[in-house]
């Protein structure tokens, strides 16, 4: 009787190692297992080169954040200073940053988008779109052109990066803020800037920012005529990404 137990386990071991040995020989097994294995490694060569590439940069580089990564920056400058946060999502970034014009002391507040539309092996493109609101004082202390009041701002831009070398990105930009009076009273700012500057890595995720754009500002004051004159601005940057 053990005998034929034993004879029936092993017709039933052979069977089942037929059956497997007949799936490891079918093409379709081998194929699932070799996309199967093959996924991750793909998956990382699509993500990993746009993170190597742009692998520092938090102030203005790169032109746009790599997606899941975050950075916070802070600047001095003329006639401004600010702060600024930028989140990196996919194919896009959102930037928020609040700023102070101690000249005209005016509180700047925006909210803004960039998304790239060319890349190269080492240079990118990105337009930009910003919204926001400007809270001027109306101070002339150090601006005796300066007019106050609330006003709406539109600010479409450009921004460009060249990798000049290991740690460094030479960044241009376009910037074209328009400043619309709330109200009746027909105030208005237009400013066209353009310039850049390079963005340095110092290590552990910080890098410094210096920069300069030089152009020209149109403004109207309340029931005025439009006035022209030169606008500049320069920034000296500090920034680190979070994760």
């Amino acid at each position: 009787m053990s005998g034929i137990v034993r004879v029936q386990k092993e017709r039933s071991t052979r069977a089942v190692r037929g059956v497997w040995w007949e799936g490891m020989t079918r093409p379709a097994f081998w194929i699932v297992l070799i996309l199967a294995l093959s996924a991750p490694v793909l998956a990382q060569e699509r993500t990993s080169p746009r993170r190597e590439k742009w692998s520092f940069g938090s102030v203005i580089a790169p032109v746009t954040m790599p997606e899941d990564v975050t950075s916070l920056y802070g600047y001095v400058g003329v006639p401004e200073m600010g702060a600024g946060f930028r989140q990196g999502l996919s194919g896009l970034e959102l930037e928020a940053k609040a700023k102070l014009d101690y000249f005209r002391l005016a509180g700047i507040f925006e909210v803004g988008a960039r998304r790239e539309v060319l890349t190269r092996e080492t240079a990118a493109l990105a337009p930009t779109l910003s919204l926001g609101l400007v809270l001027n004082s109306g101070t002339s202390y150090l601006d005796e052109e300066n007019f106050g009041g609330v006003l709406l701002r539109v600010s479409p831009g450009l921004v460009s990066g060249w990798r000049a070398g290991e740690t460094v990105v030479l960044v241009g930009l376009v910037d074209a803020p328009v400043d619309i009076g709330v109200g009746p009273t027909g105030a208005w700012r237009i400013q066209t800037l353009v310039g850049g500057g390079p963005e340095i890595y110092l290590g552990q995720g910080v890098t410094l920012l210096v920069s300069g754009q030089i152009g020209l500002e149109h403004f109207k004051e309340e029931r005025q005529d439009w006035n022209t004159r030169l606008g500049y601005q320069i920034k000296l940057g500090i920034g680190s990404r979070l994760f």
